[in-house]
C-alpha cells in the first residue's frame, strides 16, 4: 500500500510520463482495476474499511487519530486464527499508534512508521536510521541546502539508502526472506508512506522528470472557490490556503510527486524479485493499491478530504498466477470488496461482517457468475475540514464546530454521475462524460433534477441497508 497515490499516477493506467515499470509489469500479470474507489478520503477510516471489509460508518473509525471500535475483526485477526503468520511493516495508521495496539489487531510481527514527527517515537525506522545513518540527525524531511536555482527544491537532504521507502522495502525484503522458511502461510502488509507530501525526494529521483512538462490542473480563484458548496470551500482555505501556488513551484511538486512514486516503483521491483527468489511467486497473491489520492492542487487544493477522483479512485492490482486471469478490468470496485476476494482466493470462509462483494467470479473461474456493481461509495467525517488540521477542536451537538456543522458527507458514483450530500442541503452533482474535470456542478438545476433525485435515492438506500448483517449479528445471539 502506498499513501495517497492517484489512479492516474501509473503508467498501467494510461499515464505516459511517469516511469512505474514493475508496477506495469504486475498490472499485466494480474488483475488490474481502473475504477476503484476507497471508502473514505482520508488516512484511517479508509485503511480501517480495507482491513475490516465495511463502511466507515458501520466500523465507526471515522477521523484520523481516533480508536477503533473493539469489537471489530481485523483481515489480519482472522487471517492469524487460519494459521498465518501476520506481519505489518511500515505506515499502519491505527491509533494509538504503538505496536501494542498493532498486535491487538492481530499482527504477529511489528516494525512501524507513521510518519509524523509526534510519533517518531513509536517508529522503528527512526530507531533503526539512529543505528544506521551516519547523518541520523539530519531529519528525515529535511531539504537539502545547496540546489541549484533551477533545479528540483524538493531534493531531500538524507541519503537515498536511509530514506523511509527504502527502509520498508529492505525490511519487507528481510521479512519475506523469513516467512518463506517457515513453510506455513503468511500475510504480509507493506506500508509506504510516499508518494504523501510534503514533496521531498532523494537523489537521484528528485532529477528524473527535470526536463519533462507535466499538466498542471487549471488555476482556481479566489471567486471560483468561494462559489463551491460551503463545506468544501471551507476545506480549501482552512489554515494557509494554497489555491494560488506559483506555478513553477507546482511544476517542481508533481516532479516530484512523480519520482516519490518512481522510488516506490523500484521497492516493489526488488520485492518481486525477493518473491522469485524465494520460489514462492506463484504462491503468494499480491495485492497493490492506495489509501487515498490527491488532489494535487486540483480545485484548488493540495491532499485530500473530498470526493473528486483525484482523492476517491485509486490504483488496485491483484495478482495470483493459479487463479487471477491477467486483463485490465473496468468495472466499478470498492476497497472493502479485497477482503472478501483474498478469503476467497485463499480458501477461508467469508466473515459475516463483510460488507464487500468478492471479485473472484469476474477475474478467475468461480463457478458462478459476477454481479457488477451499479454504483460505489464514499464518507467523510472529519473535523479537520472546519479547523487547521490538528484536531484541536470543539463540538457542539446541533451546531458543528465554530458554529459549522462538519461534513457527515456521502457520496455515490454511478458509471456516468457523481453526486455528494451534505448536511444542511448542500450538493454536488458531476456529469462524468460531459465532465471528466468535475467542474460544473449541477446540483439545484432544474434541467437535473430528476438525475439528483435518482443519486440521492441511491444514497438511501445504501445508507439503509448497507449494515444488513450487523442487524442480527452473531454477537446479539450469544452470551458475551
Amino acid at each position: 500500500m502506498t499513501d495517497q497515490h492517484r489512479w492516474d499516477a501509473l503508467g498501467a493506467n494510461g499515464n505516459r510520463i511517469i516511469q512505474t515499470p514493475h508496477l506495469d509489469r504486475l498490472a499485466a500479470e494480474g488483475a488490474n482495476f481502473t475504477h476503484c474507489f476507497v471508502q473514505a478520503p482520508v488516512c484511517v477510516p479508509s485503511r480501517v474499511s480495507f482491513f475490516t471489509g465495511r463502511y466507515p460508518h458501520s466500523h465507526k473509525n471515522r477521523v484520523n487519530y481516533t480508536p477503533l471500535d473493539r469489537r471489530e475483526v481485523l483481515m489480519q485477526a482472522r487471517l492469524r486464527d487460519a494459521g498465518y503468520t501476520t506481519a505489518a511493516i511500515g505506515k499502519l495508521h491505527y491509533f494509538p499508534p504503538d505496536e501494542q495496539e498493532a498486535r491487538r489487531t492481530g499482527f504477529d510481527i511489528v516494525e512501524l512508521h507513521d510518519a509524523v514527527a509526534s510519533l517518531d517515537r513509536f517508529s522503528t525506522y527512526v530507531a533503526w536510521r539512529k543505528q544506521h545513518d551516519p547523518r541520523a540527525d539530519v531529519g528525515y524531511r529535511e531539504l537539502a541546502r545547496d540546489v541549484p536555482p533551477d533545479k528540483n527544491p524538493f531534493r531531500q537532504a538524507i541519503d537515498e539508502r536511509y530514506t523511509e521507502t527504502a527502509w520498508v522495502g529492505e525490511r519487507t525484503r528481510h521479512h519475506i526472506r523469513e516467512l518463506a522458511a517457515l513453510e506455513k502461510p503468511f500475510f504480509l502488509f507493506s506500508s509506504f508512506w510516499k508518494p504523501h507530501a510534503p514533496f521531498e525526494v532523494p537523489q537521484p529521483f528528485d532529477a528524473i522528470y527535470d526536463d519533462v512538462a507535466i499538466l498542471l490542473p487549471q488555476p482556481m480563484s479566489l471567486a471560483e472557490v468561494t462559489r463551491l458548496p460551503p463545506p468544501l470551500r471551507l476545506l480549501i482555505l482552512r489554515g494557509n490556503p494554497v489555491y494560488d501556488t506559483d506555478r513553477d513551484r507546482l511544476q517542481w511538486m508533481y516532479r516530484s510527486y512523480y519520482g516519490a512514486i518512481t522510488h516506490v516503483d523500484r521497492e516493489v521491483g526488488r520485492v518481486l524479485e525477493e518473491l522469485d527468489r524465494a520460489g514462492i511467486a506463484d504462491n503468494t497473491i499480491v495485492v497493490f493499491t492506495s489509501d487515498h489520492g490527491d488532489q494535487l492542487l486540483e480545485h484548488g487544493l493540495l491532499g485530500k478530504n473530498c470526493f473528486f477522483e483525484a482523492s476517491v479512485r485509486v490504483p488496485f492490482i491483484i495478482r495470483y498466477p493459479p487463479q487471477i486471469k491477467p486483463a485490465q478490468y473496468d468495472e466499478l470496485v470498492e476497497s472493502i470488496d479485497l477482503l472478501s476476494t483474498l478469503f476467497e482466493l485463499a480458501g477461508l470462509p467469508e466473515p459475516y461482517e463483510n460488507q464487500g462483494r468478492s471479485l473472484v467470479p469476474l477475474i478467475a473461474d468461480a463457478g458462478r457468475a459476477y454481479e457488477p456493481r451499479e454504483a460505489v461509495f464514499s464518507e467523510n467525517v472529519i473535523p479537520e475540514v472546519i479547523t487547521t488540521g490538528s484536531l484541536d477542536f470543539e463540538f457542539e451537538k446541533g451546531r458543528g464546530i465554530k458554529g459549522v456543522r462538519h461534513p457527515d458527507a456521502k457520496m455515490v458514483r454511478t458509471r456516468d454521475w457523481k453526486y455528494v450530500y451534505y448536511p444542511d442541503g448542500y450538493a454536488e452533482l458531476y456529469d462524468l462524460n460531459a465532465d471528466p474535470q468535475e467542474m460544473h456542478n449541477l446540483a439545484g438545476e432544474p434541467a437535473h433534477t430528476d438525475v439528483e433525485t435518482s443519486m440521492k435515492d441511491r444514497l438511501l438506500h445504501w445508507l439503509t441497508t448497507a449494515d444488513e448483517a450487523d442487524q442480527i449479528a452473531p454477537r446479539w445471539l450469544r452470551a458475551e
